[in-house]
């Protein structure tokens, strides 16, 4: 139904674990508490940025597809030059970050996350799933590096996009490695790559050409996945080509957390919003964070967000199997 609400995207650890104000805490501090890279490597990972130039640009939609969504209508939004990297955080960037930091994840410190049943070796070893998304299922071990869970690794998989990785485990990367995560408004520029008016980071036509472009979902969602892009799960961070900005899949693959709680899009107006964010009052609280640009989960059938206004919330605590980051730094 349009405007209805469909959600593959938004399976939370506080639909399979109790949730406080103290763990918050935990996780909050845990992530403020990672050393610093040095100098040397994070003036290495800061090069590895691309450039975006400051300027006007329409966010949002002009219609909704998800009335809960919030993601219309447009408004004019000004930002302050920025750089951005071009493509998510990899597991081998990923690793270098634990390696240094010893750092664990939220799902490694809870002890399970959320995994897509067409990805295990037996869904029925794994019976326990959210409410009304049966498709996740609860896996106990599944983590960034054991990504389908106990058996599992990421050997072969170092340039796909880390996942399994909640907003506090994204900040964590972030205070380590002297970046930030971009703003919601930052990203859609990014993704938007120049484009006006556009619903995809190269135009208007999901297949251009006739040929995939991203990763999304084949097939009958969410029974069988035909995989005609290529691939089943997540694909390397850099598969497909790049937008105008040189930036890979900012749609498809893998959900992007970004800085801002989520709510309503910035307030339209004439005058354009300047740097606009919406950050909690008390960072440890668990206000739903946002994340965009779809993943290898969406659908047109059912949940297709994998355009560049698209976007869902989650607690800042959950992990699923595709949901990773990308990181961006002032000017």
């Amino acid at each position: 139904m349009e405007g209805e609400k469909k959600t593959c995207c938004g399976a939370r650890r506080s639909e399979g674990a109790d949730r406080s104000a103290s763990r918050e805490a935990e996780f909050h501090l845990a992530a403020k508490e990672v050393p610093n890279a040095s100098a040397a490597e994070r003036d290495e990972l800061r090069a590895g940025l691309v450039p975006i130039a400051g300027g006007i640009f329409e966010m949002g939609s002009r219609r909704s597809r998800f009335e809960a969504d919030l993601d219309s209508p447009r408004r004019k939004v000004k930002l302050s030059p920025y750089r951005m990297a071009p493509t998510s955080v990899t597991n081998r960037q990923y690793q270098r970050f634990v390696d240094a930091t010893g750092y664990r994840t939220v799902a490694e410190r809870e002890g399970w996350s959320f995994v897509f049943h067409l990805l295990l070796d037996e869904p029925s070893d794994w019976p326990e799933s959210p409410p009304n998304l049966p498709w996740w299922r609860r896996v106990d071990g599944a983590c960034w590096c054991a990504p389908e869970g106990p058996g599992s690794s990421i050997a072969g998989r170092e340039d796909h996009p880390v996942v399994h990785v909640a907003w506090h485990d994204a900040v964590a990367y972030c205070k380590w490695s002297g970046l930030i995560l971009p703003s919601e408004a930052q990203w859609e520029r990014a993704a938007r790559g120049g484009h006006v008016r556009q619903r995809f980071p190269w135009g208007n036509e999901m297949m251009p050409g006739g040929h995939h472009a991203m990763n999304t979902f084949q097939g009958e969602f969410p029974r069988t996945n035909t995989a005609e892009d290529g691939w089943l799960g997540t694909a390397p961070a850099d598969a497909f080509a790049p937008n105008a900005f040189g930036l890979y899949n900012m749609t498809g693959n893998v959900w992007e957390w970004v800085a801002d709680c989520f709510g309503a899009l910035p307030e339209a107006k004439r005058i354009p919003l300047v740097d606009p964010i919406r950050i909690a009052g008390n960072i440890k609280a668990a206000n739903p964070r946002i994340q965009r640009g779809g993943s290898y989960l969406c659908h047109e059938s059912y949940c297709d967000r994998y355009h560049v206004h698209s976007r869902n919330a989650n607690d800042p605590d959950s992990s699923t199997g595709h949901c990773g980051f990308r990181v961006a730094s002032a000017e």
